[in-house]
């Protein structure tokens, strides 16, 4: 059963890989490909993921900022071919309040995301992993890379399967316009 499972997982990535390969080329930076979820979905409790030394931790860490969270793999052609971007979108957000979190689904962890992320150059963005892929699965991931946007209240607003080029003008508009802070309604106060 688990033989078939991986099977399957593994044929779905790949079907991802050729799908995104071809995605780029849009003139949009693949911003059509963005499908957008205006009221907000929640996630599912539980959801964990490790940074660089192992530690766990989950999106309510995050609470309050906005996120771009990317589900993608060092043996990902596509995968690799936008982590330059989406580095490079890190830093351009950043000081508005949206992180970039690059979820490698590499069963090596740590050993081998570091280096790809030193010989590439990656140095805005923090290393962060999801080697058994359980993140990805409860977010519905069926292809790599998968970017999911998430909104300051912890709710998803948007995904987007496929490559795209995060440091576009018009693609980190639609981040900062998705991620924005939902003002509360006014309440009425008695007196």
């Amino acid at each position: 059963m688990v033989r078939l499972i991986t099977r399957r997982m593994a044929g779905l990535s790949l079907l991802g890989v050729a799908m995104a390969s071809k995605a780029v080329a849009a003139p949009d930076g693949g911003l059509s490909r963005l499908r957008e979820h205006p009221e907000g979905r929640a996630l599912p409790e539980g959801l964990t993921f490790t940074d660089v030394e192992g530690g766990s931790t989950d999106f309510t860490a995050f609470r309050g900022r906005g996120l771009v969270v990317n589900f993608w793999a060092t043996w990902c052609p596509p995968c690799v071919a936008e982590m330059p971007a989406l580095d490079r979108l890190h830093a351009l957000v950043a000081r508005d309040g949206i992180e970039v979190l690059a979820l490698s689904n590499d069963r090596g962890g740590r050993a081998q995301v570091e280096p790809f992320f030193q010989r590439t150059g990656l140095r805005n963005m923090a290393i962060w992993l999801d080697p058994r892929g359980t993140t990805g699965r409860a977010l519905g991931v069926r292809v790599l890379p998968t970017t999911i946007i998430i909104d300051r209240r912890g709710l998803e607003v948007a995904r987007l399967e496929g490559e795209a080029e995060w440091d576009k003008p018009n693609v980190i508009a639609a981040i900062r316009r998705l991620t924005r802070n939902t003002p509360a309604a006014p309440t009425a106060s008695s007196t």
